[in-house]
């Protein structure tokens, strides 16, 4: 079966978003275009990644091309806040992502491939072979890409907050730090009353 690649030129929306309370949380981006969407899932750190790679890539953009692609000097992107669009439908789990500057369109370049059992060739990524893994690729605008990676830290960092000692997630009925051999459960709501 030959590869499928979802485009999203002109994309009306390209957000992360989650599912689930903060320790069972799903997490997906899903990009939007008239009346098209795809969702994709993805794990909590590709999604941080992804966030960190946008930002250094604007700045290295910034650097290179002028102030013009500079997130700072960027019109300013009004934030979505809004939820995933429903029926969220899973069109495939992230496997490797692509990221690149688009230097015709002005835009950067983010793509996303499924899952697969076989290694996965770089050359694959950001090209429009008939092998290799299905693929979700998005054209974003600087602003657009800007307020897609402020939106992705926000959702990252609204999950469990982290123990102060090893940084494990702490759950609201205690944890068990590994900074104290595993000995002493580690309650915050105990401590701070």
């Amino acid at each position: 079966m030959s590869r499928v690649i979802h485009v999203f030129r002109q994309p009306d929306r390209f957000v992360a978003g989650t599912v689930g309370e903060p320790g069972d949380r799903s997490f997906y981006l899903q990009a939007e275009e008239s009346s098209r969407t795809i969702s994709v899932l993805l794990e909590k750190q590709q999604v941080s990644v992804l966030a960190e790679r946008i930002t250094a890539l604007l700045g290295e953009v910034g650097k290179r091309f002028g102030e013009e692609t500079e997130p700072a000097t960027v019109e300013a992107t009004a934030s979505d806040s809004d939820p995933l669009s429903v029926p969220l439908e899973e069109e495939f789990r992230v496997g490797t992502m692509g990221l690149g500057w688009d230097a015709d369109s002005s835009s950067i370049v983010v793509e996303l491939l499924a899952v697969t059992e076989e290694e996965v060739d770089e050359s694959v990524v950001l090209d429009d072979t008939e092998e290799g893994p299905d693929a979700l690729r998005v054209f974003l605008s600087p602003s657009a890409a800007k307020a897609f990676a402020d939106r992705a830290e926000r959702v990252v960092s609204a999950g469990r907050p982290p123990c102060p000692l090893c940084a494990e997630p702490l759950d609201p009925e205690g944890h068990v730090c590994v900074r104290l051999n595993g000995y002493h459960e580690r309650n915050p709501v105990a401590e701070a009353e």
